[in-house]
């Protein structure tokens, strides 16, 4: 779906990391800047990281305005993709239930559908009949730990196939002439008098004045190559995926007090994350006492899968901002770019975020849509917070 090519002395363009992000704004800069000379790098192959990871959901029902209307645009990119491509990326919309166990989650989900409404998306708080009609198989009595009071209901949330998300941006980047280099791991990043003028990889040398830095798990190492420091921690996020079931759930379901989010995926498989590790790591392993965690709470959910098998787990990696908001822009290096710091929902933002980096890289001035999460908005205390949309316990 994409050629080998030989490493090229120099490129308008290098961007670092093979995923979602860095493919979109590839093919971006090539489909709406006639921008071809671009190389994509990546140490590993396309989507090994956090693209090929992670449990596919798309939403939009965020919490501040700013993130609002930043993933409606992407989830409406999403929806459109596979006409687009003329490639089937099994886009499937199905309805986001968010529950809420406790008289505080209904007032944060009260709020959050009223800021959703405010900026134009589909989102209302329902009570336990609504939940139990769209969703017969949860437990809406009061006999759980937790009773389901409520839940944000947000209709546009979808899921979509992440490998075929990745392919579809390679091969559309690869035929406007974006290269495409896997298993080229970036050593050094070169400046001079405050800008960008090459980057070293373990094939050669690259002259370019302009670099992305579209890396998850390993941002703040690609930084520290220019001198700029990012407020980021990484910590592991695991999921897990059930044997095969017949079709029951036609909805996503979250609970964030639980800390666990659950869909079902077209082979029938329940694709089922959890919180992040409670340590920094780099770890991508799985470990016993997610699976424990996760098996209690999806019980309290889902009563009748208790004799249902797990299949298989694994991690991947999240790096965390202050605010849980992305840091997307310009940095004090000129021509060193950042898309980073997306925490647990970068794969929902890759084609809007994609096309905005190709907009700045392209003409020198930031879209409005990501203005909000420049990195000096952390020295001029303008944050975006964003922990209370958060699906994923932190």
């Amino acid at each position: 779906m994409w050629r080998h090519h030989d490493l090229a002395p120099s490129y308008d363009v290098v961007i670092i990391g093979g995923g979602v992000h860095g493919l979109a704004c590839a093919y971006y800069l090539a489909q709406d800047h006639g921008i071809t000379n671009v190389a994509v790098l990546d140490k590993s192959y396309i989507g090994a990281g956090g693209s090929g990871r992670n449990t596919t959901i798309l939403r939009s029902n965020y919490l501040t305005p700013e993130g609002v209307v930043f993933y409606d645009e992407s989830l409406k990119l999403y929806s459109q993709m596979a006409e687009e491509f003329d490639f089937n990326v099994l886009f499937s919309r199905r309805g986001h239930l968010t529950l809420a166990h406790t008289d505080g989650a209904v007032r944060t989900m009260r709020r959050r559908a009223e800021v959703n409404r405010l900026q134009g998306v589909e989102s209302w708080l329902i009570g336990p009949n609504e939940i139990k009609r769209l969703c017969p198989a949860l437990d809406v009595s009061e006999h759980p730990r937790y009773p389901i009071l409520a839940a944000l209901y947000h209709p546009p949330g979808s899921i979509i196939r992440h490998d075929a998300v990745v392919w579809g941006y390679a091969a559309q980047a690869d035929r406007r002439g974006v290269h495409i280099h896997q298993h080229t791991t970036v050593t050094g990043i070169r400046t001079a008098n405050g800008r960008v003028t090459g980057v070293e990889t373990t094939r050669g040398f690259i002259k370019t004045g302009a670099v992305l830095n579209a890396t998850a798990g390993w941002a703040t190492t690609i930084a520290d190559m220019v001198g700029v420091r990012l407020p980021i921690v990484t910590y592991p996020l695991q999921a897990c995926v059930s044997e095969p079931l017949k079709p029951f759930l036609d909805v996503i379901v979250v609970s964030g007090s639980l800390h666990v989010y659950v869909s079902q995926s077209d082979r029938g498989e329940l694709v089922m994350g959890a919180a992040v590790d409670p340590f920094a790591s780099y770890s991508l392993r799985g470990s016993l006492a997610f699976a424990e965690g996760i098996a209690g709470h999806m019980l309290e959910l889902f009563p009748a899968l208790r004799h249902v098998r797990m299949l298989r787990q694994w991690a991947g990696l999240c790096d965390m901002t202050p605010d849980y908001s992305p840091i997307m822009g310009l940095t004090p290096v000129e021509g060193f770019f950042l898309d980073v710091g997306w925490g647990t929902y970068g794969f929902k933002a890759g084609p809007i975020s994609g096309r905005c980096l190709a907009e700045l890289i392209a003409t020198g001035h930031t879209p409005p849509l990501i203005f909000p999460f420049r990195l000096a908005r952390f020295y001029e205390r303008d944050l975006v917070g964003e922990k209370g949309a958060a699906s994923v316990g932190h």
